[in-house]
């Protein structure tokens, strides 16, 4: 019979094992986990955000029964540095209803019956005025209202309570006047008073309890591409994060463009990042710019990075210094005299080219001078695999980086295929899994994450941090999927995914114990030896030429060729087919006119499975090799190169097993193995804290799995036990947010071995106390 042993063998700390990533990303901050129901309060909005923005996005005017309104927006005498917009509001005809409403995010603004909400604004005028503030229903009526009077003609703050006569999700919040008046108004918010912990300019509740549900260990933020994917300058309106321009007054902290296409008002900044890590026990994780954007391919000049320098000692001074420092005084002066005790920063993200990595020796080694004790976290680039991966481990080694920040996201069948990828790892730096998933938020995709997540835990000397990516996603504004956490403007349920971190995250102890298995079978391999299929070629938002093509079977030697072609942009053409296991193609190519290059696929069976490599990729600057199954990629290799118009290139592909090999003009572009997915009969791992000991067992298979159970250092067991499984496509959504979730039970037996069925396709986790 097969055996698990829990042994009392302590190998490896998981003190901060497992924690969770924030990005700005699918509206994840503004209309979502910051709890402002004002959609463009500021009346920011600018096309440098998105095209289809303007200063009045959101706002609509309300002109009923004869009523004369003039909406505009001027920067004339702004109330804010920062923020130079605001509306001014004339109200010629009052007629039966006039003024202006906002249309919130998503179905409208969401408001519960009972519920307080404190509505704040900063308006003048030069004639006094009476404007109403309300909350409609769909269809117009106010269901509850307020009034002020704007006596100044300088800028002057008001604020109000109202509290929500009835619960509608579609609602809108006006503002309006029942006689003729003009006046101007800025910062209009409608922001919940029962936010998470009842803070200040706080947090959505549901939201943030549901991250506060996993217990992290940290987490890190702000992102993320959003990180350095800007300009330099911080006073630019789309430039990089830069942490200085996201504490204090929310009014004078600037809009700015998010990198994904939305306005971003800050109002969830580092100060509120802070304090929430601080009421979940999250530990914080901040990741900084290095003055290097890869996307926009902008650097700041090595004798002039002093400025970065100082945002990210800064930071650190704001997050440990006494009151007595500068920036220790700034934050003891926004309410928070103790120190956050920060202890990880993290330079870059998902970072490319070498001048990255120069910059980043420079704030390094600053760092390292003044504050040695802080852990800094180097980046490995956005793949796997590749060139700029290993660029960014050897300069992590180098400096001595106590992380090494590694991204991917992969197909299912990668995570089965790569169970053993830290087998070979050193122990220092240790890797900081800093964003990870596989794509689809079905019950298999988690399954598989959870397999391979006992795999992570089991190389907890190597690796030392994981976070699974994205966390949220609004459903009415979706960038990037899967994601963890789906939201609308009143409800929130987790993915398949999310309970399976929860399982994971939850029942973690401070220390990896060893684990042996007896009597296991040999795994099961999935998938041929060989990479068979046809060959073909697409011109990437390009025209160009392929000719002088040969396909060589070097298992026989015999060769084909085939005819020369033109392609136009996203234009393709089957070049032939082979099934061997080890070959070569060869042909020559020019791109004519377009901005990117070419993909070339191999091994296709459909269009949803094969091999591509990509001579030209992203934004010209890649040559990789990507794998497909069932419609989701997982990267192979990656290496910098980009395709320039006019100029011969000659090319080849060698195929030999799963082995891969590209070559541009002679030289080797990229090199790697396309595993096969491995299915274990079981895969499990343990840990252990002060209480409690915790076990986990994953059954990837179709079939139920019987083993003994063996938990050294107790002498019986009385356990809660955790159980997840459900049809292979199932996924969670508003209607059924359950549907994939753990059942709990009691387990009890008065010896410490016991037999143990494990459902088919399931995860398990036992948590045994220690005194039963």
């Amino acid at each position: 019979m097969k055996k698990i042993v829990v042994t009392q063998n302590k190998t490896a700390s998981m003190a901060d094992f497992y924690g969770i990533f924030f990005e700005d990303i699918n509206h994840a901050a503004d209309g979502g986990l910051y709890a402002e129901k004002i959609r463009n309060r500021a009346f920011e909005f600018s096309p440098v955000d998105n095209t289809t923005y303007q200063a009045l996005t959101a706002w609509k005017k309300i002109e009923e029964g004869g009523a004369v309104v003039a909406a505009s927006v001027s920067n004339k005498k702004p109330h804010s540095k920062k923020n130079k917009n605001y509306l001014v509001l004339e109200i010629t005809e009052p007629g039966k209803r006039a003024g202006i409403k906002n249309l919130g995010w998503g179905s409208g603004i969401s408001v519960d019956e009972g519920n307080d909400y404190k509505i704040t604004c900063i308006a003048r005028a030069d004639k006094p005025c009476d404007i109403t503030f309300s909350i409609d229903d769909a269809y117009g009526k106010p269901t509850v209202a307020d009034t002020i009077t704007v006596g100044s003609a300088e800028w002057k703050k008001y604020t109000l309570t109202i509290t929500a006569s009835e619960t509608d999700h579609s609602a809108v919040f006006s503002i309006t006047a029942d006689k003729p008046c003009k006046f101007c108004v800025d910062f209009v918010s409608l922001f919940p008073v029962d936010t998470f912990k009842g803070r200040e300019n706080g947090l959505r509740k549901d939201l943030a309890e549901m991250l506060a549900d996993l217990k992290p260990k940290f987490m890190r933020f702000p992102g993320g591409c959003l990180v350095h994917d800007g300009t330099l300058n911080s006073d630019d309106r789309n430039s990089m994060y830069r942490w200085k321009n996201t504490i204090g007054d929310v009014t004078e902290r600037p809009s700015r463009r998010n990198n994904w296409r939305y306005n971003q008002s800050l109002g969830l900044g580092y100060y509120e990042y802070f304090c929430f890590c601080e009421d979940i026990g999250a530990k914080p994780l901040p990741v900084l710019p290095a003055g290097y954007n890869p996307h926009m391919e902008q650097a700041a000049p090595l004798d002039e990075m002093q400025e970065w320098i100082d945002d990210a000692l800064d930071l650190i001074e704001f997050a440990n210094g006494d009151t007595k420092t500068k920036w220790g005084k700034i934050r003891a002066d926004l309410g928070h005299s103790e120190p956050f005790n920060l202890e990880y920063l993290g330079i870059g993200n998902e970072e490319v080219g070498k001048g990255f990595w120069q910059r980043y020796d420079i704030i390094h080694n600053a760092i390292r001078e003044k504050y040695p004790e802080i852990k800094l976290i180097n980046s490995a680039g956005p793949f796997p695999a590749g060139g700029e991966f290993e660029r960014g481990w050897a300069n992590a080694k180098r400096n001595g980086s106590d992380l090494v920040d590694e991204h991917y996201y992969t197909s299912p069948e990668w995570m089965l295929a790569n169970m053993h990828r830290y087998d070979n790892y050193e122990s220092s730096p240790k890797v900081f899994l800093g964003e990870y998933a596989s794509w689809g938020n079905t019950y298999y995709n988690a399954l598989c994450e959870a397999a391979y997540m006992t795999s992570l835990e089991n190389h907890a000397d190597k690796v030392g941090l994981v976070c699974y990516a994205p966390l949220f996603a609004n459903v009415d504004y979706v960038d990037w999927k899967p994601d963890m956490i789906w939201f609308d403007n009143h409800r929130v349920y987790g993915s398949a995914n999310y309970y399976v971190q929860k399982m994971f995250m939850t029942s973690t102890g401070d220390k990896l114990l060893e684990t042996c298995g007896e009597g296991f079978g040999e795994p099961v391999t999935l998938g041929s030896k060989r990479i068979a299929g046809n060959i073909e070629i697409l011109a990437d938002r390009i025209n160009g030429r392929v000719y002088d093509i040969k396909i060589t079977d070097l298992d026989n030697g015999s060769v084909a060729d085939a005819d020369n072609f033109s392609l136009a942009a996203n234009e393709s053409k089957i070049l032939g087919s082979i099934d061997a296991k080890h070959y070569k193609v060869e042909f020559k190519l020019i791109r004519d006119m377009g901005e990117k290059g070419f993909r070339f696929f191999f091994g296709k069976t459909d269009d949803k499975n094969y091999i591509q490599w990509f001579i030209g990729g992203w934004q010209n600057q890649d040559t990789e090799i990507s794998s497909v199954i069932n419609g989701r990629s997982s990267t192979i290799d990656h290496n910098i190169f980009s395709v320039m118009t006019g100029r011969e290139y000659s090319v080849c592909l060698e195929v030999d097993g799963r082995n891969i090999t590209t070559y541009i003009d002679g030289k080797i572009a990229n090199s790697g193995v396309h595993r096969q997915p491995v299915m274990e009969e079981l895969y499990y791992t343990a840990s252990e804290d002060s209480d409690k000991i915790y076990v986990k067992v994953v059954n990837v298979r179709d079939c139920e799995m019987t083993a003994q159970m063996c938990i050294e250092g107790v002498s019986c067991i009385c356990a809660d036990v955790h159980t997840l499984t459900a049809p292979l496509d199932a996924e969670n959504n508003f209607d059924n947010p359950t549907n994939v979730a753990p059942v709990k039970s009691k387990f009890k037996t008065d010896t410490n071995e016991f037999e143990y069925t494990f459902p088919s396709e399931s995860v398990t986790v036992f948590e045994i106390e220690k005194k039963a």
